[in-house]
């Protein structure tokens, strides 16, 4: 494993290593359940609860977890923390338990998830195994809310359920509906590949002919 610092392993998931805007990573809920910014922020804290707690057992309990049967239990790990937020959101937030469905289940087979603790956690000490769940589900978290503004916006009009351009505001009803997060998904690394490229390039220095330099000197 490449060596990282603390700092790294907490920084790289937010944003360099962004499990869904750079690693295309639970993609599941993040074109399923973004059509609103309630709904996205509830499944990003449930999938940072779940990532967080995950990670936490795996690195306490890796030497004590035979190596053949390490993906089952890092699998039963991740579900016992999912029935948590599952049951937590029903008693919390009803309506936004009943909009998101089936997809909070289906976290238990967020390769995210499953995947940091295969990769890290069952290799790393707990407190660098927390900074890289931290880190990783503040990302995940940043995408769904990117996601979930920009389909709320321009889908309802709206943030967070609140009128944003008025009554005479026509919506973009497309952006609330399945294809919207396929749309809303692909502008957004457009504009980030925009981003990146324009930041690599050198700025272009333009050279004059000696004589024309001279010219324009006078």
């Amino acid at each position: 494993m490449r060596a990282t610092t603390p700092r790294q392993d907490f920084v790289r998931g937010i944003w360099q290593e962004n499990p869904v805007l750079v690693h295309m990573l639970g993609l599941c809920p993040a074109l399923a359940v973004t059509n609103t910014v309630a709904n996205s922020l509830a499944m990003g804290l449930a999938t940072f609860f779940v990532l967080t707690g995950s990670s936490l057992l795996v690195s306490t309990f890796k030497r004590f977890i035979p190596h053949e049967v390490r993906i089952s239990t890092y699998i039963l790990i991740i579900a016992t923390f999912v029935t948590i937020a599952d049951m937590s959101l029903e008693a919390i937030v009803p309506d936004v338990h009943k909009a998101l469905g089936a997809f909070i289940a289906l976290i238990v087979v967020n390769c995210m998830i499953l995947g940091r603790q295969e990769a890290f956690s069952s290799k790393r000490p707990v407190l660098r195994s927390l900074l890289d769940a931290f880190g990783t589900g503040i990302g995940f978290i940043i995408a769904m809310l990117m996601m979930g503004t920009v389909r709320e916006v321009l889908g309802n009009g709206s943030f967070l359920g609140w009128s944003l351009f008025g009554p005479n505001y026509e919506p973009w009803v497309i952006f609330v509906l399945p294809p919207g997060g396929f749309f809303t998904i692909g502008f957004i690394l457009l504009g980030l590949n925009w981003v990146e490229r324009r930041k690599k390039q050198k700025p272009m220095v333009r050279e004059w002919p000696e004589g024309v330099a001279s010219e324009k000197a006078a």
